[in-house]
């Protein structure tokens, strides 16, 4: 488990904390509002209101697209959705550390908040160095001092080494926000003891991804068995040499996924037990759903989800299991006729008495359109900062958080 102080450590009364959120959105393409303002409540609920009761003057930094993207705007809207979920005004300013930000800080009072503008307007926000380095940024020189302590709770960017994200831990008392902290929590909890039996369900269609967590998890005795769905099932059958038929493996080729079968041979060849694959797939025949056995392949029909017998084989290993991760779906869940499989495994997660953590967009997406959130041990929001933990990653921003931690 990562060495950080957390808010309990701190007096924030009449304090000035820099807050780095992660409110990224997604947008309508059209108008560029907001239609999910999941993240920002999430913030809100678990760490804003909290600094906010405790009278701390709080100051956001938060980001939203990359310059150049579609979804890259002012953080305005942002700041209404929060003071939405926080029932308060809060102060926005669209300038992040020039002299309208620095005026703003310094008027704030106790209990309020102010969100700044999207860091990703700084020219070299985005730019990979470490703390110290960016510690000599104009960014970071402008706004520490005038704050007290700097806060990360953006685990969903913690893979970032970005100036906003590790900066500030160079020279300020840092703390982990409630999320970073729960984050943090939830996946010790899956990866240094786990309870066992362990099992990781990998689905998706991320194959780098599902190769380098099912290698580390499995060689470090994390995880007893690897189930695999979705495109990562297919590429996972392909390596034992099962021809999915004409257009599947064209569409594995397209997704440049063929170059993984090497790697996944060797790995199956070491934990032939521990690596669980399809034994039946649903096809689509005519907008209708239609189950074949992988022994009855070739098809020359789309496969779009795992079978009956596959997700119920599933099932059975899950409801057994005292730990259970799920990355990645394991099929096309948004089309009713293929989210069976979703269903039948996911249904397994949240019927069983061990810790579950589910993350990714897709799998949240699928956890939430199914209402099983709540049976959920914990839900991870994050994205690439989720997988790079999984493989064993260290994470810049949890790392800067320890490094501030073991200077205290």
């Amino acid at each position: 488990m990562p060495k950080f102080l957390t808010m309990d450590d701190f007096d924030l009364k009449d304090k000035t904390v820099l807050l780095r959120v992660d409110f990224n959105s997604p947008l309508d393409p059209q108008t560029k509002q907001i239609i999910n303002d999941k993240r920002i409540r999430a913030h809100a609920d678990a760490t804003i209101k909290e600094l906010v009761q405790k009278g701390a003057k709080t100051v956001i930094l938060a980001h939203q697209g990359r310059p150049g993207d579609a979804d890259f705007i002012p953080l305005n809207e942002h700041a209404e959705l929060l003071g939405k979920a926080l029932e308060m005004p809060v102060k926005y300013v669209d300038d992040v550390f020039g002299e309208a930000a620095q005026n703003a800080i310094k008027a704030l009072k106790s209990g309020e908040v102010l969100v700044l503008g999207n860091v990703r307007g700084v020219s070299n926000e985005q730019t990979k160095a470490s703390p110290e380095e960016h510690a000599k940024t104009e960014f970071v020189k402008n706004l520490a001092p005038l704050a007290d302590i700097f806060i990360n709770d953006a685990f969903a960017a913690a893979h970032r080494a970005h100036i906003s994200m590790v900066g500030f831990t160079a020279v300020l008392p840092s703390a982990a926000g409630r999320i970073m902290e729960q984050e943090l929590k939830a996946l010790g909890k899956v990866l240094e003891a786990p309870e066992k039996p362990s099992v990781f369900v990998i689905g998706g269609a991320k194959g780098d991804d599902s190769l380098d967590i099912s290698n580390y998890v499995l060689k470090n005795s994390i995880a007893d068995y690897v189930l695999t769905g979705g495109v990562i099932g297919h590429i996972f059958l392909v390596a034992k040499g099962v021809d999915l038929g004409t257009g599947n493996m064209a569409f594995l080729e397209k997704k440049e996924l063929m170059g993984l079968v090497p790697g996944i041979k060797e790995l199956m060849s070491k934990y032939p037990k521990a690596i669980i694959v399809p034994i039946d797939l649903a096809m689509d025949v005519n907008n209708k759903r239609q189950e074949i056995a992988v022994d009855a392949l070739p098809t020359n029909y789309n496969i779009l989800d795992i079978g009956t017998e596959t997700a119920k084989k599933f099932a059975d290993i899950i409801l057994k299991a005292k730990t259970i991760v799920v990355s990645g779906p394991v099929g096309v869940f948004e089309n009713p006729e293929f989210k069976k499989g979703s269903e039948i495994v996911l249904d397994a997660v949240a019927d069983s008495e061990g810790f579950s953590l589910v993350g990714g967009g897709h799998t949240v997406a699928a956890v939430e359109k199914l209402g099983l959130a709540e049976k959920m041990s914990y839900v991870s929001t994050a994205g690439g900062a989720l997988i790079e933990f999984l493989m064993g990653k260290q994470l810049p921003g949890v790392v800067a958080l320890e490094k501030a931690a073991a200077r205290t």
